[in-house]
């Protein structure tokens, strides 16, 4: 064993055994480091800035609409979908199988059961035009600014994957994965669109008289019209969302707003071993492996997470 010798104070010289020092520090156990029998776990708190993020934009949008409109119900509104959609995103991250149902049965049933059948107001395309014709920008103008035509922006089609109602359902049935390659019948959308702005149009050029009142059964008629074809298509396709894939008016918003997004699930290239389980299990057919803009169907990507959450490498 090596000694600590001290010099002549003298003659200033210190020989010190820094080995045994350096030894004797190490070997020391400390409390702060170890933290415990068990060792300490580090709090990863960089899988909380998603949820953080969702969480500001929509309190963000709740607190402006609110002080504008001066109408507290905005307030609460939209306050209710960021937690909503934020305690979803939670759930994600601690590996919880059912987090995005748990979202749309949230946000889901909130929209169909209190804004539209106990608020009587028409969120669906009809409305958004009834209320655009009339000028005012309330109820479903700006549901479809904030969730369909600005929001894509920032989280793309998120709206088809955690709050529409109609997907709601059609989520249940059990085609989950597509059996059948994509049909060719995506211009359909483009009919129901013009039809549901010809509808409305046509009433305020006859001067009908009660619009508003038939706005809501329209509304009515028009959510059970959607669910009998979305749910028609899914067995006759084996797919829950052939009807977001071929019918669903809304996508004209959503498609051209959702290629700039700026929340994408990517590729990490380095870890991707081709396995093609992303792409097995994605419902909207997205070759979620090519990481640009211009990816087959990437304007279709729901964010569902169910590409992520099969990947065997972490890759995505």
């Amino acid at each position: 064993m090596k000694e600590l010798i001290a010099m002549d104070l003298g003659d200033s010289i210190k020989i010190l055994d820094l080995h045994s020092l350096v030894r004797f520090r190490l070997d020391k156990p400390s409390n702060k480091l170890k933290g415990g029998p068990q060792g300490m776990k580090r709090i990863n708190l960089k899988r909380y800035i998603l949820p953080a993020i969702m969480l500001i934009v929509f309190e963000t949008v709740a607190i402006t609409l609110w002080l504008a409109k001066d109408n507290i119900f905005y307030l609460f509104n939209f306050s209710y979908i960021g937690i909503s959609i934020t305690l979803g995103l939670v759930l994600f991250e601690h590996k919880y199988k059912h987090a995005r149902r748990i979202v749309q049965l949230l946000v889901g049933l909130y929209m169909l059961v209190y804004l539209g059948l106990i608020c009587n107001e028409n969120m669906q395309i009809e409305g958004f035009w009834y209320y655009l014709f009339t000028g005012v920008f309330e109820a479903a103008t700006i549901h479809y600014a904030v969730a369909k035509i600005f929001g894509p922006l920032i989280f793309g089609r998120g709206w088809c994957g955690y709050a529409c109602w109609t997907a709601l359902v059609l989520d249940f049935l059990p085609y989950k994965i597509p059996d059948h390659k994509r049909r060719k019948i995506g211009w359909i959308r483009y009919i129901a669109f013009a039809a549901a702005f010809v509808f409305v149009a046509a009433l305020f050029v006859a001067n009908v008289a009660n619009i508003e009142r038939i706005m809501f059964w329209a509304f009515i008629v028009g959510n059970i019209l959607y669910y009998a074809v979305g749910i028609a298509l899914a067995f006759i396709f084996k797919d829950n969302r052939a009807f977001c894939k071929y019918i669903c008016p809304i996508t004209v918003f959503l498609k051209p707003m959702s290629y700039f997004a700026l929340f994408r699930i990517k590729c990490n290239k380095s870890k991707c071993v081709s396995c093609g389980s992303c792409k097995r299990v994605c419902p909207m057919d997205v070759d979620i492996t090519d990481n640009s803009r211009k990816r087959k169907n990437g304007t279709e990507c729901i964010l569902c997470m169910e590409c992520v959450r099969s990947c065997p490498k972490d890759a995505l």
